[in-house]
């Protein structure tokens, strides 16, 4: 007697990206948190969900972080067109339980220190002026950017500009830099005024 499948469900979110879609499932893609990004389907080899999304001729980009993957879409259709199809492909291959990874991936949060480890993994703070920057991402900015489909990472902090990095939803997003300099720059600066200036760093 074959084991019953029990149904993974998923839902979809707008995010403020208008080229990507939140979808939000009763599964845990990376169950240690983390996130972690492709934007080709060369870097797939053992993300067989990404690769089989990048399928899909107007996909471009497929971001995975705790229990959502947000798709990136071309200018070739609109989401109301696909919204519902890219859902039940991720309903239907969850509950087959096809793996979204063939192994442990590397996530932008991995503790591994693999020398192969990608390049666009943030550095570890090695100052207090630094490991305050990665609390305040950690505790007030992060968690909101994960609400609509992105991540947030620490790049560098020199002379009162702190770098940063933008992932999923929020890459290319039109009103990222309006969230980047009226949102977070304004919050570091009331709570560590020795930040000046925040920017995001193109990967």
């Amino acid at each position: 007697m074959s084991e019953k499948k029990i149904p993974v469900a998923v839902y979809s979110e707008s995010t403020p990206n208008p080229a990507t879609m939140k979808f939000v499932a009763s599964h845990m893609f990376l169950k240690d948190g983390g996130s972690i990004e492709f934007t080709s389907p060369d870097q797939t080899e053992d993300a067989p969900l990404a690769a089989r999304l990048f399928t899909f001729p107007f996909v471009t980009g497929v971001f995975f972080a705790k229990n959502f993957v947000t798709i990136t879409k071309n200018d070739a259709v609109e989401w109301m067109e696909i919204t519902n199809e890219m859902r039940e492909y991720l309903i239907n291959y969850l509950t087959a339980g096809y793996p979204a990874f063939n192994k442990k991936p590397q996530t932008n949060s991995s503790e591994d220190s693999s020398s192969e480890a990608p390049s666009n993994i943030p550095p570890v703070p090695q100052n207090q002026q630094e490991e305050r920057i990665t609390e305040i991402l950690q505790e007030y900015i992060r968690p909101a950017v994960e609400s609509d489909g992105g991540a947030i990472d620490f790049r560098s902090f020199e002379e009162g500009k702190l770098t940063v990095t933008l992932r999923g939803a929020c890459s290319g997003c039109p009103s990222s830099t309006i969230t980047l300099k009226n949102g977070i720059e304004q919050l570091f600066k009331r709570m560590m005024p020795e930040v000046t200036e925040v920017v995001a760093e193109e990967l």
